[in-house]
Protein backbone atom coordinates (compact mmCIF):
# COMPACT_ATOMS: atom_id res chain seq x y z
CA UNK A 1 0.00 0.00 0.00
CA UNK A 2 0.75 4.04 -0.52
CA UNK A 3 2.47 5.40 2.42
CA UNK A 4 -0.54 8.01 1.80
CA UNK A 5 -3.07 5.58 2.07
CA UNK A 6 -1.65 3.98 5.01
CA UNK A 7 -1.28 6.63 7.30
CA UNK A 8 -4.55 7.99 6.82
CA UNK A 9 -5.83 4.31 6.99
CA UNK A 10 -4.40 4.54 10.60
CA UNK A 11 -5.69 7.31 11.49
CA UNK A 12 -9.19 6.55 11.04
CA UNK A 13 -8.89 3.09 12.19
CA UNK A 14 -7.52 4.63 15.09
CA UNK A 15 -10.57 6.70 16.21
CA UNK A 16 -13.30 2.97 15.17
CA UNK A 17 -10.95 1.18 17.45
CA UNK A 18 -11.96 3.36 20.15
CA UNK A 19 -15.02 2.63 19.23
CA UNK A 20 -15.27 -0.56 18.77
CA UNK A 21 -13.40 -1.72 21.62
CA UNK A 22 -15.99 0.52 23.95
CA UNK A 23 -18.68 -0.77 21.87
CA UNK A 24 -18.82 -4.52 23.29
CA UNK A 25 -21.00 -4.66 26.45
CA UNK A 26 -21.25 -8.33 26.39
CA UNK A 27 -18.43 -10.70 25.66
CA UNK A 28 -18.48 -12.48 22.29
CA UNK A 29 -15.87 -15.00 22.38
CA UNK A 30 -15.10 -15.55 18.32
CA UNK A 31 -15.84 -12.19 17.80
CA UNK A 32 -13.29 -11.02 20.32
CA UNK A 33 -10.69 -13.49 18.97
CA UNK A 34 -11.27 -12.72 15.07
CA UNK A 35 -10.55 -8.88 16.22
CA UNK A 36 -7.28 -9.32 17.99
CA UNK A 37 -6.48 -11.52 15.42
CA UNK A 38 -7.29 -8.35 12.56
CA UNK A 39 -5.58 -6.18 14.37
CA UNK A 40 -3.06 -7.71 14.88
CA UNK A 41 -3.08 -8.56 11.01
CA UNK A 42 -3.47 -5.26 10.47
CA UNK A 43 -1.00 -3.26 12.39
CA UNK A 44 1.46 -5.95 10.97
CA UNK A 45 0.42 -4.58 7.38
CA UNK A 46 -1.03 -7.90 6.23
CA UNK A 47 -3.81 -5.90 4.72
CA UNK A 48 -5.01 -8.74 2.72
CA UNK A 49 -5.06 -11.24 6.19
CA UNK A 50 -6.87 -8.43 7.77
CA UNK A 51 -9.80 -7.84 5.21
CA UNK A 52 -10.39 -11.94 5.33
CA UNK A 53 -10.55 -11.57 9.56
CA UNK A 54 -13.17 -8.25 9.02
CA UNK A 55 -15.36 -9.77 6.62
CA UNK A 56 -15.86 -12.41 8.90
CA UNK A 57 -16.07 -10.45 11.66
CA UNK A 58 -19.10 -8.24 9.62
CA UNK A 59 -21.10 -11.64 9.32
CA UNK A 60 -20.70 -12.51 12.87
CA UNK A 61 -21.27 -9.02 14.14
CA UNK A 62 -23.48 -7.58 11.24
CA UNK A 63 -24.60 -4.89 13.42
CA UNK A 64 -21.95 -3.53 14.68
CA UNK A 65 -21.09 -0.13 13.06
CA UNK A 66 -16.97 -0.14 14.03
CA UNK A 67 -16.31 -3.64 11.92
CA UNK A 68 -17.84 -2.49 8.74
CA UNK A 69 -15.81 1.14 9.14
CA UNK A 70 -12.87 -0.96 10.13
CA UNK A 71 -13.52 -3.40 6.36
CA UNK A 72 -13.89 -0.15 4.61
CA UNK A 73 -11.28 1.34 5.70
CA UNK A 74 -9.42 -1.22 4.61
CA UNK A 75 -11.03 -1.96 1.03
CA UNK A 76 -10.52 1.84 0.91
CA UNK A 77 -6.49 1.68 1.01
CA UNK A 78 -6.38 -1.35 -0.74
CA UNK A 79 -8.29 0.65 -3.55
CA UNK A 80 -11.25 -1.22 -3.77
CA UNK A 81 -13.61 1.77 -3.67
CA UNK A 82 -17.53 0.47 -4.33
CA UNK A 83 -16.68 -2.18 -1.78
CA UNK A 84 -15.26 0.55 0.86
CA UNK A 85 -18.05 2.58 0.16
CA UNK A 86 -21.00 -0.21 0.53
CA UNK A 87 -18.79 -0.67 3.88
CA UNK A 88 -18.41 2.24 5.21
CA UNK A 89 -22.60 3.50 3.89
CA UNK A 90 -23.46 0.43 6.06
CA UNK A 91 -21.34 1.82 8.91
CA UNK A 92 -22.81 5.20 8.78
CA UNK A 93 -26.10 3.69 8.71
CA UNK A 94 -25.62 1.97 11.58
CA UNK A 95 -23.99 4.53 13.32
CA UNK A 96 -23.72 8.18 12.05
CA UNK A 97 -21.88 9.62 14.63
CA UNK A 98 -18.62 7.47 14.05
CA UNK A 99 -15.85 9.36 13.50
CA UNK A 100 -14.06 9.76 10.35
CA UNK A 101 -17.01 8.12 8.00
CA UNK A 102 -17.92 11.08 6.26
CA UNK A 103 -14.36 11.87 5.10
CA UNK A 104 -13.63 8.43 3.81
CA UNK A 105 -16.82 8.01 2.10
CA UNK A 106 -16.16 10.95 0.29
CA UNK A 107 -12.99 9.89 -0.21
CA UNK A 108 -14.27 6.70 -1.67
CA UNK A 109 -16.93 8.68 -4.14
CA UNK A 110 -14.41 11.06 -5.50
CA UNK A 111 -12.02 7.88 -6.53
CA UNK A 112 -14.98 6.82 -8.21
CA UNK A 113 -15.67 9.67 -9.74
CA UNK A 114 -18.55 11.01 -8.49
CA UNK A 115 -16.59 14.50 -7.88
CA UNK A 116 -20.09 16.34 -7.30
CA UNK A 117 -21.42 14.09 -4.13
CA UNK A 118 -18.54 14.13 -2.87
CA UNK A 119 -17.48 17.49 -2.63
CA UNK A 120 -19.37 19.14 0.59
CA UNK A 121 -18.10 16.14 3.04
CA UNK A 122 -14.68 16.17 1.61
CA UNK A 123 -14.17 19.84 1.81
CA UNK A 124 -15.85 19.94 5.44
CA UNK A 125 -13.30 16.97 6.19
CA UNK A 126 -10.12 19.02 4.31
CA UNK A 127 -11.15 21.90 6.35
CA UNK A 128 -11.13 20.16 9.67
CA UNK A 129 -8.59 17.86 9.77
CA UNK A 130 -6.28 18.32 12.95
CA UNK A 131 -4.14 15.69 11.87
CA UNK A 132 -1.62 15.96 9.17
CA UNK A 133 -1.64 13.17 7.32
CA UNK A 134 -5.23 13.65 7.02
CA UNK A 135 -5.44 16.32 5.94
CA UNK A 136 -2.53 15.90 3.56
CA UNK A 137 -4.52 12.87 1.75
CA UNK A 138 -8.21 14.76 2.08
CA UNK A 139 -6.59 17.85 0.11
CA UNK A 140 -5.27 15.87 -2.30
CA UNK A 141 -8.70 14.08 -3.02
CA UNK A 142 -10.33 17.67 -2.76
CA UNK A 143 -8.09 18.76 -5.98
CA UNK A 144 -8.95 15.88 -7.68
CA UNK A 145 -12.47 16.91 -7.14
CA UNK A 146 -12.17 20.29 -7.83
CA UNK A 147 -10.77 19.31 -11.29
CA UNK A 148 -13.34 17.03 -12.21
CA UNK A 149 -16.18 19.51 -11.75
CA UNK A 150 -13.93 22.22 -13.44
CA UNK A 151 -13.59 24.28 -10.84
CA UNK A 152 -9.67 24.72 -11.58
CA UNK A 153 -9.47 27.96 -9.50
CA UNK A 154 -10.05 26.18 -6.18
CA UNK A 155 -7.98 23.21 -7.03
CA UNK A 156 -5.25 25.29 -7.41
CA UNK A 157 -6.26 27.40 -4.23
CA UNK A 158 -5.74 23.87 -2.32
CA UNK A 159 -2.87 23.00 -4.22
CA UNK A 160 -1.11 26.01 -2.89
CA UNK A 161 -2.22 25.33 0.93
CA UNK A 162 -0.50 21.92 0.50
CA UNK A 163 2.37 23.19 -0.55
CA UNK A 164 3.07 25.53 1.69
CA UNK A 165 2.03 22.88 4.59
CA UNK A 166 4.42 19.81 2.67
CA UNK A 167 7.32 21.60 0.98
CA UNK A 168 9.24 19.10 0.27
CA UNK A 169 6.21 16.24 -0.70
CA UNK A 170 6.91 14.19 -3.95
CA UNK A 171 3.30 13.42 -4.75
CA UNK A 172 2.25 16.91 -3.66
CA UNK A 173 4.50 18.78 -6.11
CA UNK A 174 3.90 16.18 -8.88
CA UNK A 175 0.28 16.48 -8.46
CA UNK A 176 0.27 20.29 -8.44
CA UNK A 177 2.73 20.88 -11.59
CA UNK A 178 -0.16 18.89 -13.32
CA UNK A 179 -3.10 21.20 -11.83
CA UNK A 180 -0.64 24.56 -12.14
CA UNK A 181 -0.13 23.61 -15.55
CA UNK A 182 -3.54 22.54 -16.72
CA UNK A 183 -5.02 26.39 -15.13
CA UNK A 184 -2.23 27.64 -17.11
CA UNK A 185 -3.37 25.99 -19.91
CA UNK A 186 -6.99 27.08 -19.86
CA UNK A 187 -6.53 30.28 -18.71
CA UNK A 188 -3.99 30.81 -22.29
CA UNK A 189 -7.48 29.46 -23.66
CA UNK A 190 -9.95 31.71 -22.39
CA UNK A 191 -8.08 35.15 -23.17
CA UNK A 192 -7.75 33.18 -26.98
CA UNK A 193 -11.41 32.55 -26.41
CA UNK A 194 -12.09 36.52 -25.31
CA UNK A 195 -9.92 38.61 -26.80
CA UNK A 196 -8.22 36.83 -30.01
CA UNK A 197 -6.28 39.62 -31.56
CA UNK A 198 -5.13 41.14 -28.05
CA UNK A 199 -1.63 42.20 -27.17
CA UNK A 200 -2.16 40.13 -24.32
CA UNK A 201 -2.80 37.10 -26.10
CA UNK A 202 -0.07 37.76 -28.73
CA UNK A 203 2.29 38.03 -26.02
CA UNK A 204 1.08 34.75 -23.71
CA UNK A 205 1.78 32.92 -26.92
CA UNK A 206 5.19 34.67 -26.98
CA UNK A 207 6.10 33.61 -24.09
CA UNK A 208 4.92 30.19 -24.54
CA UNK A 209 7.36 29.93 -27.59
CA UNK A 210 10.07 31.47 -25.87
CA UNK A 211 10.02 29.31 -23.08
CA UNK A 212 10.01 26.30 -25.49
CA UNK A 213 12.75 27.50 -27.45
CA UNK A 214 11.08 28.55 -30.58
CA UNK A 215 12.95 32.08 -30.85
CA UNK A 216 11.91 33.06 -34.34
CA UNK A 217 8.27 31.88 -33.50
CA UNK A 218 8.41 34.08 -30.11
CA UNK A 219 10.16 37.02 -32.12
CA UNK A 220 7.00 37.15 -34.85
CA UNK A 221 4.55 36.90 -31.85
CA UNK A 222 6.40 39.80 -29.89
CA UNK A 223 6.71 42.03 -33.59
CA UNK A 224 2.57 41.33 -33.77
CA UNK A 225 1.86 43.04 -30.45
CA UNK A 226 4.60 46.00 -31.36
CA UNK A 227 2.39 46.01 -34.70
CA UNK A 228 -0.24 46.95 -32.56
CA UNK A 229 0.76 49.02 -29.78
CA UNK A 230 4.42 50.36 -31.31
CA UNK A 231 5.12 51.94 -27.84
CA UNK A 232 4.67 49.25 -25.58
CA UNK A 233 6.90 48.71 -22.90
CA UNK A 234 8.84 45.31 -22.24
CA UNK A 235 8.57 44.39 -26.03
CA UNK A 236 11.67 45.03 -27.53
CA UNK A 237 13.59 43.69 -24.22
CA UNK A 238 11.65 40.50 -24.58
CA UNK A 239 13.18 40.23 -28.26
CA UNK A 240 16.34 41.01 -27.83
CA UNK A 241 16.01 38.67 -24.90
CA UNK A 242 15.17 35.80 -28.02
CA UNK A 243 17.71 37.14 -30.03
CA UNK A 244 20.37 36.66 -27.63
CA UNK A 245 19.11 33.11 -26.55
CA UNK A 246 18.91 31.87 -30.30
CA UNK A 247 22.42 33.07 -30.42
CA UNK A 248 23.44 31.34 -27.73
CA UNK A 249 21.27 27.94 -29.03
CA UNK A 250 22.32 27.96 -33.04
CA UNK A 251 25.13 30.56 -33.19
CA UNK A 252 23.31 32.10 -35.70
CA UNK A 253 25.44 35.08 -37.15
CA UNK A 254 23.99 38.50 -36.53
CA UNK A 255 21.23 37.45 -33.62
CA UNK A 256 23.98 39.75 -31.33
CA UNK A 257 23.59 42.32 -33.23
CA UNK A 258 19.84 42.10 -33.33
CA UNK A 259 19.98 41.81 -29.79
CA UNK A 260 22.25 44.57 -29.15
CA UNK A 261 19.46 46.56 -31.48
CA UNK A 262 16.51 45.76 -29.61
CA UNK A 263 17.35 46.49 -25.88
CA UNK A 264 18.48 49.94 -27.91
CA UNK A 265 14.91 50.24 -28.98
CA UNK A 266 13.75 49.65 -25.57
CA UNK A 267 15.85 52.54 -23.74
CA UNK A 268 14.30 54.64 -26.02
CA UNK A 269 10.41 53.84 -24.80
CA UNK A 270 11.86 53.42 -21.22
CA UNK A 271 15.04 54.91 -20.23
CA UNK A 272 15.18 53.39 -16.49
CA UNK A 273 15.01 49.88 -18.27
CA UNK A 274 17.97 48.23 -15.81
CA UNK A 275 17.46 45.16 -17.43
CA UNK A 276 18.23 46.56 -20.89
CA UNK A 277 21.01 48.59 -19.52
CA UNK A 278 22.42 45.54 -18.29
CA UNK A 279 22.24 43.76 -21.43
CA UNK A 280 23.85 45.98 -23.16
CA UNK A 281 26.53 46.02 -21.30
CA UNK A 282 27.26 42.33 -21.09
CA UNK A 283 26.62 42.75 -24.99
CA UNK A 284 29.80 45.24 -25.11
CA UNK A 285 31.47 43.00 -22.20
CA UNK A 286 31.23 39.88 -24.22
CA UNK A 287 32.84 41.74 -27.46
CA UNK A 288 36.02 43.23 -25.16
CA UNK A 289 34.58 46.74 -25.57
CA UNK A 290 35.62 47.24 -21.46
CA UNK A 291 34.49 51.02 -21.58
CA UNK A 292 30.81 50.77 -22.77
CA UNK A 293 30.68 47.94 -20.82
CA UNK A 294 31.12 49.68 -17.78
CA UNK A 295 29.01 52.66 -18.85
CA UNK A 296 26.24 50.26 -18.75
CA UNK A 297 26.53 48.71 -15.94
CA UNK A 298 26.79 51.81 -14.25
CA UNK A 299 23.92 52.97 -15.72
CA UNK A 300 22.08 49.60 -14.62
CA UNK A 301 22.84 50.51 -11.08
CA UNK A 302 22.47 53.90 -10.81
CA UNK A 303 18.60 52.77 -12.02
CA UNK A 304 18.63 49.74 -9.57
CA UNK A 305 21.56 49.73 -6.84
CA UNK A 306 21.07 45.96 -5.69
CA UNK A 307 21.51 44.78 -8.84
CA UNK A 308 23.42 41.70 -9.01
CA UNK A 309 24.19 40.52 -12.51
CA UNK A 310 24.96 44.57 -12.82
CA UNK A 311 27.38 44.99 -9.84
CA UNK A 312 29.25 41.24 -10.96
CA UNK A 313 29.25 42.65 -14.47
CA UNK A 314 30.66 46.48 -13.90
CA UNK A 315 33.06 44.08 -10.86
CA UNK A 316 34.28 42.08 -14.12
CA UNK A 317 35.34 45.10 -16.09
CA UNK A 318 37.24 47.09 -13.78
CA UNK A 319 39.03 44.00 -12.75
CA UNK A 320 40.04 43.82 -16.89
CA UNK A 321 40.82 47.31 -17.00
CA UNK A 322 42.97 46.72 -14.07
CA UNK A 323 41.25 48.10 -11.44
CA UNK A 324 40.81 45.42 -8.78
CA UNK A 325 40.22 47.75 -5.47
CA UNK A 326 37.22 49.31 -7.19
CA UNK A 327 35.94 45.68 -8.72
CA UNK A 328 36.17 44.57 -5.10
CA UNK A 329 33.21 46.03 -3.41
CA UNK A 330 30.79 45.24 -6.27
CA UNK A 331 32.07 42.12 -6.29
CA UNK A 332 31.53 41.40 -2.89
CA UNK A 333 27.97 42.90 -2.96
CA UNK A 334 27.12 40.84 -6.00
CA UNK A 335 27.47 37.16 -4.03
CA UNK A 336 25.42 38.88 -0.89
CA UNK A 337 22.96 39.95 -3.39
CA UNK A 338 23.42 36.40 -5.18
CA UNK A 339 25.49 33.80 -3.11
CA UNK A 340 24.20 30.89 -5.52
CA UNK A 341 26.15 32.38 -8.63
CA UNK A 342 29.07 30.68 -9.56
CA UNK A 343 30.67 33.39 -11.77
CA UNK A 344 30.30 35.61 -8.67
CA UNK A 345 32.46 33.67 -7.18
CA UNK A 346 35.41 32.71 -9.56
CA UNK A 347 35.78 36.73 -10.22
CA UNK A 348 35.67 37.84 -6.70
CA UNK A 349 38.72 35.07 -5.88
CA UNK A 350 40.55 36.24 -8.97
CA UNK A 351 40.33 39.55 -7.41
CA UNK A 352 40.85 38.84 -3.82
CA UNK A 353 44.14 36.68 -4.76
CA UNK A 354 45.17 39.64 -7.16
CA UNK A 355 44.83 41.93 -4.27
CA UNK A 356 46.72 39.80 -1.72
CA UNK A 357 44.03 38.51 0.16
CA UNK A 358 44.92 34.99 0.23
CA UNK A 359 42.65 33.61 2.75
CA UNK A 360 39.72 35.88 1.22
CA UNK A 361 40.60 34.22 -2.50
CA UNK A 362 40.83 30.66 -0.70
CA UNK A 363 37.48 31.00 0.82
CA UNK A 364 35.79 32.23 -2.08
CA UNK A 365 37.51 29.48 -4.76
CA UNK A 366 35.86 27.34 -2.16
CA UNK A 367 32.52 28.61 -2.64
CA UNK A 368 33.17 28.17 -6.41
CA UNK A 369 34.08 24.70 -6.52
CA UNK A 370 31.11 24.24 -4.48
CA UNK A 371 28.84 25.51 -6.88
CA UNK A 372 30.71 24.85 -9.88
CA UNK A 373 28.66 22.47 -12.49
CA UNK A 374 25.61 23.05 -10.96
CA UNK A 375 22.89 24.19 -14.13
CA UNK A 376 22.13 27.70 -12.22
CA UNK A 377 24.66 29.30 -14.91
CA UNK A 378 22.15 28.32 -17.55
CA UNK A 379 18.65 29.45 -16.30
CA UNK A 380 17.64 32.79 -16.07
CA UNK A 381 17.95 34.63 -12.87
CA UNK A 382 15.05 35.46 -10.74
CA UNK A 383 15.16 39.75 -12.55
CA UNK A 384 15.06 37.85 -15.90
CA UNK A 385 18.40 38.87 -17.23
CA UNK A 386 20.75 36.64 -19.15
CA UNK A 387 23.41 35.04 -16.11
CA UNK A 388 27.19 35.67 -17.20
CA UNK A 389 29.00 32.11 -17.84
CA UNK A 390 32.40 31.41 -17.58
CA UNK A 391 35.26 30.67 -20.26
CA UNK A 392 36.16 26.97 -20.14
CA UNK A 393 39.29 27.43 -18.79
CA UNK A 394 37.75 28.70 -15.28
CA UNK A 395 38.38 25.12 -13.95
CA UNK A 396 39.80 26.46 -10.58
Amino acid sequence: MSIARRLIFLAVVSFLTASFETAQATPQTEVERLYATAQKAMLAGRMDEARSDYEKLAKLAPTIAEVHASLGAIEFQQKFFPEALRELNEARRLKPSLPGLDGLIAMSLTELGHFEEALPALEATYKEADNPQVKRISGLELERAYMGVHREADAVEVALALQKQFPNDPEILYHNERIFGSFAYLTVQKLVEVAPNSTWRHQAQAEAQEAAGAHDAAIAEYRAILAIDPNRAGIHYRIGRAYRASARDSHRSGDLDHAMDEFQAELKIDRQNASALYELGELHRIAGEAEPARTFFAAALKVYPDFPEAELGLGTVLATLQRPAEALPYLTSASQHDPDDEATWYRLSQVQRTLGHTAEAKDALARFQALRGQTLAQQASPRDVTRQELEPSATQ
